[in-house]
């Protein structure tokens, strides 16, 4: 998962506490623990250290879905939740099948644009592509090309880029980011921050609800969040889905993205200035329309069927056992790859997502070592295919264990912080949900504070599993690295991030070793075993804020507790 964090803070006092650092209770293996403790220092640094090193290690094949890895991780899991005394959160099984689809898109390597002249794109340069639809081949004849501005469809917004425009069966070309990001005033949209119109995966869906048989979505990186060349790695590669159910009404045929400089060139080549057009989409009142242009290109797919699984364990409520609080993690990473300088080619995925999935056990043994049933129930759900698009959290949201209107909050946990305990603790999506403010109040009482996301425009509350619950109208928390180390202080805690992301994120160098920290890992999971055992043992029902495009979701089906 891809999450670019680095530090803004509003402060409040420090105090470190020994629990950052060490636990109380020295453990050897991962059963479950005989002391009692109800407090945060019963998510400890060695059943952390023990979770993490046993999923991060080379046996494990770096857990990606489909392989010997996959069936290596899922057994592990499953022993570690019995040894613990957790329950199977699937009926009387710790799976859930998930039914996923992998396209191997194989691009024409080039596509021809045809208006008052005819040009030719060339593929991974100037346009990435791939195949959506499960068919052997997809070819694009003379297609016509409309402009559909940032594609978006948001009636709380009063928005709607579709009105009075015929896409069917055409291409249509839209813009990444939402109007806000264009404008001056922090209220339209939600200015600089992203909302979930503005993710490149609303615009696809929202592209085939308009049954446009393709989207080419105009890529900037400053809106994006990362340069082309990170697009670039999708050109002719494989991609997951779930398995569609029935035809593929929802789905393009074909879709992908285009660089800023090749918008221009079509926008020229219809008479018009992209940026004037990009300026023009960003203001209420704007009206899309064909560019005149029409494009013929084509895809091949090689289509493998298979399925994966969602590991869920729990433990079942004494007095509310049908309401729960679900933790989640995702189990996958990317396998073996590409060898690095070292010749390694096992992408452990140590933080990402080792750490997030250990911290699933680690709060589940504090759970247990309370010695008490919690009120409500509580779910540990480990997801598949994270890496792949959120599909297992995708399909848990299709296919709950635990109803929506039952589900009182998910707490997501994915890259926990590998580089040391810091004072901050970084909420993604602030002003979202009442749960930052219990997470607030817990942060406060460990003498930490929460620090704001300092790039909102980037849309990392839309690109983790809990995204899924919040689709689903669930209030969902999501919390990223801090920065304000406690040991190297602000400055240095920003370069151990920045030295992460560029070196470590995504390659073979993400394992356990001396330099992987865990003290870090663990005070963070303090702070999300205390909200999560605050709402276990209570009647609270976290709400939606003003404001947050899932607030209508929840309140059309439930009313406010």
């Amino acid at each position: 998962m891809f999450k670019r964090i680095h530090f803004w803070a509003f402060p409040l006092s420090i105090t470190l506490l020994a629990g950052c650092q060490s636990s109380g209770t020295k453990e050897t293996t991962t059963t479950t623990t005989t002391t009692t403790s109800t407090g945060a220092d019963s998510v400890t640094l060695e059943s952390y250290r023990t979770y993490v090193t046993a999923l991060a290690a080379d046996d494990m094949e770096g857990r990606q879905p489909f392989t010997a890895g996959e069936k290596k991780t899922l057994a592990y899991l499953e022993k570690e939740a019995k040894a613990l005394g957790l329950e199977p959160g699937n009926g009387d099984s710790f799976l859930q099948e998930v039914p996923m689809v992998e396209i191997t898109s194989s691009a024409a390597p080039t596509m021809t644009v045809k208006g008052k002249q005819t040009m030719t794109l060339k593929g991974l340069e100037d346009y990435v592509l791939w195949a959506r639809r499960p068919e052997e081949n997809t070819t694009i004849k003379d297609a016509e090309l409309v402009f559909a501005g940032f594609g978006i469809v948001a009636p709380e917004y009063k928005w709607n880029d579709y009105a009075g425009l015929d896409v069917k069966d055409k291409i249509a070309v839209v813009i990444v980011s939402d109007p806000g990001f264009y404008s001056a005033d922090t209220t339209f949209f939600k200015g600089k921050t992203m909302t979930y119109y503005g993710r490149w995966t609303y615009k696809l869906e929202e592209a085939a609800r308009q049954g446009a048989k393709g989207c080419l979505i105009v890529h900037a990186d400053e809106p994006a969040g990362y340069g082309f060349k990170i697009v670039q790695n999708n050109w002719n590669s494989s991609k997951f889905y779930l398995a569609p159910k029935g035809q593929d009404v929802h789905r393009n045929a074909i879709e992908g993205w285009v660089t800023t400089p090749t918008a221009e060139k079509l926008f020229a080549a219809a008479g018009k200035n992209y940026q004037n057009e990009l300026q023009r989409a960003a203001k209420p009142g704007f009206k899309g329309s064909p560019l005149g242009l029409t494009v013929s290109t084509s895809v091949k797919a090689k289509v493998k069927r298979d399925k994966s699984y969602n590991f869920i364990a729990q433990i079942t409520g004494s007095k509310r056992p049908q309401e729960a609080i679900i933790y989640s993690a995702h189990w996958d990473h990317l396998g073996i790859g590409k060898k690095n300088e070292q010749n390694d080619s096992i992408y452990n995925g140590a933080a990402d997502n080792a750490s997030g999935t250990a911290g699933l056990l680690a709060v589940a043994k504090a759970f247990k070592a309370s010695g008490q049933a919690p009120d409500r129930t509580v779910v540990f759900l480990s997801v598949t295919a994270e890496e792949q698009g959120l599909l297992g959290s995708a399909y848990y949201a299709e296919n709950p264990t635990v109803s929506k209107e039952k589900t009182v909050a998910n707490l997501n946990m994915d890259m926990l912080n590998p580089f040391g305990a810091t004072k901050d603790i970084v909420l993604i999506g602030m002003g979202q949900s009442e749960l930052e403010d219990i997470l607030a109040e817990e942060a406060k009482k460990a003498g930490r504070y929460l620090a704001r996301d300092p790039k909102p425009e980037a849309g990392l509350y839309y690109r983790s599993d809990h995204f899924n619950f919040a689709r689903m109208g669930v209030p969902a928390l999501f919390v990223g690295m801090g920065t304000d180390h406690i040991k190297l202080g602000k400055a240095e805690g920003k370069k151990l991030l920045d030295n992460f992301t560029a070196n470590i994120y995504h390659k073979p160098s993400d394992q356990v070793n001396e330099a992987f920290k865990m003290d870090g890992a663990v005070a963070d999971l303090q702070l999300l075993y205390q909200v999560g055992k605050r709402l276990a043992f209570s009647n609270e029902w976290p709400q939606w804020k003003a404001g947050s495009e899932f607030k209508a979701v929840r309140d059309k089906y439930m009313p406010k507790q």
